[in-house]
């Protein structure tokens, strides 16, 4: 929840900042999601899941890094501060966050693997969702009183609370507090698990291998596709020659997504119960195609609303059934390295898409005489048509591939 609570405060902002207050451009804006998670998956996969791997560390990887990336908040902007280039300052933020996320990543691999250790396949997506139900109240909390500290209480400019430092400190305020909880929660590790763990078990691990990586193909597109408008969703709303929306009424948008999260989270594991983790992960793909589409024609702001409650709903339910699908394909022993390769699918997806995609398709298109309004509009399309591609690849994977393999790994157990 304080997590989460972080995220909406800084990140909702952000990109607003990056944009209107500093004046980089759409394509610039969303180098602050690219850079930074290229960074926390290169150390999750290379450094940290190894790490976790070998010494079976979990909680101790989660509080280490949630101490050292507050104090680096903090270091990015007093450094931004010292520059009169607004552009320069800018880029600041974007290499700070860069190098906070080394130490992000150490809780982000921490946790994918220790929600496997804890709980069984069974429970999986039932926890997942419940973590995103939670969440979603301490989202609703942080964009609310980021949207308050952006302006100054609307007593000040906006940027004011980037630019003077309030929304860093509270955020870094938010990352030391986190790590109090974390002091009930057991270490983690699989070494009991792997003792009991049969011939059969691990050959069936090792027959998933290329169901794994098709799922991950799967997972490439839908939450690059979804998650590639998330840094200039915010900048399309407050366009003045469009919906000119006020930080305060951003806020509002943004907590219907929240307000979803957390009724969405509610059922999450009912849901994959009934239909299974499969079905459910396309339950949650088509919601967010929907929400894409919807969020490109309409020109009504009661419209957006229910696009950004879509998106919310879609948000948990592929989050939670992808996490409890992937979590059946991942031997114990590898867990760490693995859900480092699963999260990419899902950090990266907030930068690099941005970057490559949506940001570029608006840049060139206003460059060449569309209405910033259209030009935002053909990113959304874009980025709906790349979820539709994830979706097409994961029936494949549900409806085609995974029961002809099911089917010859029990020829070959002779079941």
């Amino acid at each position: 929840m304080i997590a989460m609570f972080r995220r909406g405060l800084f990140y909702s902002y952000l990109s607003i900042y990056l944009r209107h207050f500093l004046g980089l451009s759409v394509t610039e804006t969303t180098l602050f999601a690219t850079f930074p998670m290229v960074i926390n998956i290169i150390f999750q996969t290379f450094v940290w899941g190894a790490f976790s791997d070998k010494y079976q560390l979990r909680r101790t990887l989660i509080v280490c890094g949630e101490i050292l990336a507050g104090f680096g908040t903090v270091l990015v902007w007093y450094a931004h501060t010292l520059t009169a280039n607004l552009i320069l300052a800018g880029y600041v933020i974007i290499m700070g966050l860069s190098i906070v996320e080394i130490f992000w990543s150490m809780s982000n691999v921490g946790w994918s693997a220790l929600i496997s250790d804890i709980y069984p396949q069974e429970d999986r997506n039932t926890i997942q969702g419940r973590l995103a139900s939670v969440g979603g109240i301490g989202r609703i909390a942080g964009v609310w009183i980021g949207g308050l500290l952006y302006d100054g209480l609307s007593l000040k400019y906006e940027g004011w609370g980037f630019y003077e430092g309030a929304l860093f400190f509270v955020a870094a305020s938010a990352m030391f507090i986190s790590i109090v909880p974390m002091l009930w929660v057991p270490e983690g590790g699989i070494k009991k698990e792997m003792k009991t763990a049969s011939t059969q078990e691990i050959s069936v691990f090792e027959s998933y291998g290329k169901v794994f990586w098709i799922f991950i193909a799967a997972m490439v597109f839908i939450n690059f596709g979804r998650n590639s408008i998330a840094v200039i969703q915010s900048q399309y709303l407050v366009l003045d020659s469009g919906f000119a929306v006020s930080s305060k009424v951003l806020s509002y948008i943004v907590n219907t997504q929240s307000a979803a999260m957390i009724l969405t989270g509610l059922i999450a594991g009912w849901i994959g119960r009934k239909i299974g983790n499969g079905n459910s992960l396309l339950l949650g793909t088509v919601m967010a195609i929907g929400s894409l589409i919807l969020l490109a024609v309409t020109g009504d702001l009661v419209l957006i609303y229910i696009s950004n409650f879509l998106r919310g709903c879609s948000e948990v339910i592929v989050l939670a059934s992808s996490y409890a699908f992937a979590s059946v394909l991942i031997p114990p022993e590898r867990r760490a390295k693995l859900f480092s390769i699963y999260n990419a699918t899902y950090f990266l997806s907030w930068g690099i898409a941005g970057t490559f995609i949506a940001g570029p398709i608006t840049d060139i298109l206003m460059i060449y005489g569309a209405s910033e309004v259209f030009s935002y509009q053909m990113a959304f399309v874009a980025a709906a048509i790349i979820t539709l591609i994830g979706f097409i690849i994961q029936v494949f994977l549900s409806y085609v591939y995974i029961p002809k393999s099911s089917l010859e790994l029990e020829q070959t157990q002779g079941l």
